[in-house]
């Protein structure tokens, strides 16, 4: 089985296979927040790439666990799931007040870890949408169909280990995909990483920062 020590060697060995991106014109790394920013701090880092994240709150499951109802927040721009608009100006019930109050949690967590910056246009880029690992795929259902609604120009998803079971999907989804191990069996993603950790509101914050620190450089 493969072992990473911990994502952001993870996410070092995953830009060696993206080395044809680096410093490619209108490409933008993505990071999947929380799981997916350490390995792609280092995948934006080695790229010499911008990056930015994206935020999934997950708000209601009406129709079943596998259609969840979302709020998104990517690169400063909030996208809520159609079949919640539109947002009740006077929340009325339970369900309402749950929903408005999830949404205001994620605008205030997206609004510290990116410092308040304003929103960048994906229109066009090439995103890397970058997670440390997917197991169903479900994450990637919600995030990928966002990013298409913002008419990005194309989208790869890079990972460092994802479930066999899950590749089909995930190929019929994205433009590409970058993965470099795709276990038959493959349990939960912490099995994958001798040390696995999410990081805090404040790493991501500091993270973001970095890499735009860099960028200016």
């Amino acid at each position: 089985m493969i072992k990473f020590p911990n994502p952001a060697a993870a996410g070092r060995e995953l830009a060696g296979r993206l080395q044809e991106f680096r410093n490619a014109p209108e490409t933008m790394v993505v990071a999947i927040v929380n799981g997916g920013v350490f390995v792609a701090a280092e995948v934006a880092r080695e790229l010499s790439l911008p990056l930015e994240l994206l935020f999934i709150r997950r708000l209601t499951a009406p129709f079943g666990p596998h259609r969840v109802l979302c709020a998104v927040s990517t690169a400063g721009t909030l996208v809520v799931d159609d079949n919640l608009l539109p947002l009740p100006a006077n929340p009325a019930t339970g369900l309402e007040y749950s929903v408005i109050d999830g949404i205001r949690q994620l605008e205030e967590t997206e609004r510290f870890c990116r410092a308040r910056r304003w929103p960048v246009n994906l229109c066009e880029k090439h995103v890397i949408l970058v997670d440390n690992g997917i197991h169903t795929g479900g994450t990637m259902n919600i995030a990928i169909p966002i990013l298409r609604r913002l008419r990005v120009g194309k989208i790869t998803v890079a990972t460092p280990v994802a479930d066999a079971n899950s590749r089909k999907a995930i190929e019929n989804a994205a433009d590409q995909i970058v993965c470099l191990a795709w276990p038959e069996k493959f349990g939960h993603v912490g099995l994958y990483y001798e040390k696995l950790v999410r990081p805090t509101n404040e790493e991501i914050l500091n993270l973001y920062l970095r890499s735009e620190e860099t960028m200016n450089e």
